[in-house]
């Protein structure tokens, strides 16, 4: 599987950016799948997680309220909507895959990252 994000972007503090991760080589549909991003000099983080059908996402404390993560399984595509950004919320934002139905601790596929930049 190969995961493609896009969507990143320079927003102002407030601001909104839908990032989506479009997946190619075989469908999603069984796949819980990830969000995660990594800032200037730290740590790779969690942000959000879904399970295969949507019906059960978590979300890092940072990002409760204001992010939301959804997929349409047709379209083998996951998606995070981001509100309220803050300039804390600046990093490079990477989708994940793992091969079970539910909301794994341990991703196995990675996409490449979408910067996102959130100016004061």
């Amino acid at each position: 599987v190969q995961l493609q994000a896009s969507g990143g972007g320079l927003v102002q503090a407030g601001g909104s950016l839908r990032l989506s991760c479009a997946a190619s080589g075989r469908t999603l549909s069984s796949h819980a799948m990830g969000w995660f991003r990594q800032a200037p000099g730290k740590e790779r983080e969690f942000v959000a997680g879904i399970n295969w059908s949507g019906g059960s996402t978590n979300y890092a404390d940072s990002v409760k309220g204001r992010f939301a993560i959804s997929r349409d399984n047709a379209k083998s595509t996951v998606y995070l909507q981001m509100n309220s950004l803050k300039p804390e919320d600046t990093a490079v934002y990477y989708c994940a895959g793992a091969r079970i139905t539910t909301i794994p601790t341990r991703y196995d596929y990675w996409g490449q990252g979408t910067q996102v930049t959130v100016s004061s």
